[in-house]
């Protein structure tokens, strides 16, 4: 993909709407035109970036620090009773907009908003594994 075609790289630019609810020099944080709650918020680095595997750290950071007074935002005005932030990276993740973004959801009891999974306990011996095999890569 050309950042020419990506709609977040156009909506920072300002050359496609958005509602923008904060920005700085660094990231742009505006409305989802989809939300899963009132105050849905998209959070996106002014830097084209496809995904977590792409981002700089600096640009993440960047992101993460405008997610975190986006939640204040939210959390003084709207009154949430919690917040999910949460980041998909490639279609298998469920990531649809290859321009990296966080989500910053505001929830309230009984939304039955259902972002999170139900996975069984792990057995010691398959998280042993897995360490094993990420703590070779470091």
């Amino acid at each position: 993909m050309r950042e020419s075609d990506c709609v977040f790289c156009e909506i920072v630019g300002g050359r496609a709407p958005s509602y923008r609810v904060l920005e700085d020099v660094h990231a742009v944080a505006f409305l989802n035109i989809r939300p899963a709650a009132p105050g849905h918020t998209l959070v996106v680095p002014r830097v084209h970036a496809r995904d977590m595997w792409e981002i700089s750290e600096v640009s993440h950071g960047h992101v993460a620090a405008m997610a975190h007074r986006v939640a204040a935002l939210l959390n003084a005005t709207l009154a949430p009773d919690g917040v999910n932030v949460k980041h998909n990276t490639g279609e298998a993740a469920g990531q649809d907009v290859f321009h990296f973004h966080a989500h910053v959801v505001p929830r309230w009891h009984g939304d039955n908003l259902r972002l999170a999974w139900n996975s069984p306990l792990a057995q010691p011996a398959e998280l042993e594994e897995v360490l094993e095999r990420v703590s070779a890569g470091r």
